[in-house]
Parts: structure tokens; C-alpha cells; sequence
């Protein structure tokens, strides 16, 4: 009877050992690696997932999805107006979200004043510039891709192929004029449209381009028509800054005598324009998405964890970080070496070897004719913030209309 009862306290004491070791171990893992077990992620989106811009935002939510499972739970508000986003983002606050993303410039100014409310939420604006100005707060953030790198890209196949027609003699050397429907006469647009224009002519050095604002990211129909009139006006390659296929539509309907192509932004629109949609470009939201939901999840600085140029707390990165990406290229209708053409600029300018604002041009502030740069010095795009800066109509190759 006393050996078993020995045997029994051996047990219970190796049992009481065991337990201890496990808890032991449990406590020194947490403390070697703290973290939050689970997060609450909420998105407050401009469009859905029928208009490009907001789909590109979904496209990365769906990669957070499957990066961190269980781990993250995901509220999305969509087509949330810019007069509603306040209500929007309380009540995400007041849900538990430990950190909110908001998708529209729009947003900014209501999105940065609520996160000096609510300070242990973290706050991410897209495509806005105020996370530096003051009041500085700690968690309040913004970030953007360098698209105008990928817009660069794309501007040297358009130009590839103007290039061709006129080889073909399609079209003579002073007709190589491009269209850009745009949204808004802001630096973003501004900046996007001039790296399109200083891609083409590099492939294609006689090429113009003529500018309609629609002083709206949205309206299919306006972009759709102005698409129209450019094409009417002589236009033979079309792109865009606004948040519909409008344009890639028109011109895959466009009675025309000669051949006009589209180049699109942020969704693949071969879709809806099979034998017009030449290729594209997109900011790839997903590195910085799953980055910061990451940084909380490792109780870590945004700014710390996430992968890209760092200003304060800001953050942008372009092709060499992954996040600008090309869109399909339309085999098609490509012109020949496109593909080769495609990953040679990619490399020049992950290496530096090519400057997108740079050239013998003279930019003039719209606003102010008395601001001038010269591109002959190269101007710094994005370096000291990630949303674009550059402002300046070129003289003779822009028209705005």
C-alpha cells in the first residue's frame, strides 16, 4: 500500500512539474514575443467593388484574409459618402476596431480629427498628405504607392505603340496625340498625367497630350463622354484618372477612321475593351494593408514594420517594394518588344537608372505662372512624402481644355 501511494505522489508531483514547465514556457514565449492574439480591422471605401479604385482595395482586403484567417476580423463600409464618414468612423470605433483604414482624400481631414479622439485606434489614410502637418499624432497615418512610376511604364508602351502607327502610316508624326480624361486639377492628377506623357514620348517623341478635367472621381458618363470628344478631336491613345470604365468603353465603341486605343488604371479593362485596352497600371495595396494590421497584431510602430520610404508617419514605395504593379498587357494588340520594353523600365527604374520627372521640359504652375521647374533638374517626386507633389503643366506637349 505505501509503494503505491509513493507512486501515486510521484505522479501527481511530475503532473504538477508538467503543468508548471507548460505555463513556464507559455508565460516566457509571451513575454519573448508579445502580440495581441486577434484583431478588429475596419475599411471605409469611397466606391464598391463595381468601381475600379474601391475593387483595388478590396482585392487587398481579400489577401489580409487569407494572410492572417482567424486571426483578424474585418468590417467593410462602402460607398460611404464624405458628409456620412465621421458617423462611419465612430461607429467602427465604438465596434472595438483596432485599427481603421480609409481610402479617399476625402476622408483625411474628418479621419485624422476623429483619431485624436479615439488614441488607441490606429487611423490609415490613403492618398493623403496631413499625418506631418500638425498636430502630429501618433496614430494617425497615411500612405500611397509611387504610381507615377507605373503610369511612366504604361506612357512607354502607348508611346511604343503610337510609334507603330505612325510607322504604319496610320497616323502622321504630328497627330501622336494622347487624351486623358482626369478627375481633378490636383498634384496627384497632374503628377499622373505628365509621368504618362514622359513614358510615351519616350517611345514616341512627337507625342501631345490633351487634358479634360470632370472635376469628379465617378462620373461614368462624363468621363465616357469627354473620352468621346478627345477621341472626335483627333486623339488616338486615351487614358484616365477617374474611377470608371467610361472611357475604356468609348473607345472600344468609338466609329472612328483610325484605330484608338485604351490605357487603363487600377483594373485590367481588356474585359470591356478586348481589341482597344493596350494595358494598365495599380497601386497594390496589399504590402502596407497586411503590413500594418501586422504592426498591430506585434503591438509595433506602423512605421517600423512596414516595408517601404518612411517620412515621418507617412509611407510610399513603388515597383522595387511591390507596391506598383502592371496590369495585363493585351497580346493582341501590343506592339512588338512591349514585354521585353515592360521589364527593362521596371529595372531602370528599381535601379535608379531612369528618373520618371526629368527631360527637357518646362513645367509652369497653373496657378501660379511665376512657379517654374525645369525638368533639365530632375524633380524629386515623392521624397518627402507619398502622396504626389508634382504640379506643373508642361509647356507646349500639355493642352488643358
Amino acid at each position: 500500500m505505501s509503494k503505491e501511494k509513493n507512486l501515486v505522489g510521484w505522479v501527481a508531483a511530475a503532473c504538477a512539474v508538467c503543468i508548471l514547465l507548460f505555463f513556464g514556457y507559455y508565460l516566457l514565449s509571451r513575454a519573448l514575443t508579445p502580440g495581441k492574439d486577434h484583431a478588429e480591422v475596419g475599411f471605409v471605401l469611397i466606391g464598391d467593388e463595381s468601381t475600379p479604385y474601391s475593387a483595388n482595395f478590396i482585392r487587398a482586403i481579400e489577401e489580409l484574409d487569407l494572410r492572417y484567417g482567424e486571426k483578424v476580423s474585418v468590417t467593410v463600409r462602402s460607398n460611404v459618402p464624405y458628409e456620412s464618414a465621421e458617423q462611419i468612423l465612430r461607429e467602427l470605433c465604438d465596434k472595438g476596431c483596432d485599427i481603421v483604414f480609409t481610402n479617399s482624400f476625402g476622408y483625411g481631414e474628418t479621419a485624422k480629427r476623429i483619431a485624436g479622439e479615439y488614441p488607441n485606434v490606429e487611423f490609415c489614410q490613403a492618398t493623403c498628405e496631413n499625418a506631418n502637418e500638425e498636430p502630429v499624432l501618433g496614430n494617425y497615418h497615411t500612405f500611397m504607392g509611387e504610381i507615377c512610376q507605373g503610369r511612366y511604364v504604361a506612357g512607354v508602351i502607348a508611346g511604343l505603340k503610337m510609334q507603330e502607327m505612325i510607322d504604319a502610316g496610320l497616323i502622321s508624326s504630328d497627330e501622336a496625340w494622347i487624351g486623358y480624361v482626369s478627375a481633378y486639377p490636383y498634384a496627384e492628377c497632374i503628377s499622373g498625367f505628365t509621368s504618362f506623357l514622359l513614358g510615351a514620348r519616350q517611345t514616341c517623341p512627337t507625342a501631345r497630350m490633351k487634358v479634360k478635367y470632370t472635376y469628379s472621381w465617378t462620373s461614368y458618363m462624363l468621363e465616357k463622354e469627354y473620352a468621346k470628344e478627345l477621341i472626335e478631336e483627333g486623339c488616338v491613345i486615351i487614358s484616365q484618372h477617374g474611377d470608371t470604365i467610361g472611357p475604356a468603353v468609348e473607345c472600344e465603341n468609338a466609329k472612328n477612321d483610325r484605330p484608338v486605343y485604351h490605357v487603363g488604371y487600377n483594373e485590367d479593362m481588356i474585359n470591356v475593351a478586348p481589341t482597344t485596352s493596350l494595358v494598365g497600371t495599380r497601386i497594390d495595396w496589399a504590402p502596407y494593408i497586411c503590413g500594418a494590421v501586422g504592426a498591430v497584431l506585434d503591438e509595433k510602430r506602423i512605421e517600423d514594420a512596414v516595408s517601404g520610404n518612411v517620412h515621418g508617419n507617412d509611407i510610399g514605395a513603388g515597383f522595387r517594394e511591390g507596391w506598383v504593379k502592371m496590369l495585363e498587357l493585351n497580346p493582341v494588340i501590343a506592339p512588338a518588344g512591349s514585354e521585353e520594353l515592360i521589364r527593362e523600365t521596371i529595372e531602370e527604374i528599381e535601379t535608379g537608372k531612369r528618373r520618371v520627372f526629368q527631360g527637357n521640359y518646362v513645367g509652369v504652375d497653373p496657378d501660379d505662372p511665376d512657379d517654374v521647374w525645369d525638368l533639365n533638374t530632375e524633380f524629386p517626386e515623392n521624397q518627402n512624402a507619398s502622396a504626389p507633389s508634382f504640379h506643373y503643366i508642361l509647356r507646349d506637349v500639355v493642352v488643358i481644355e
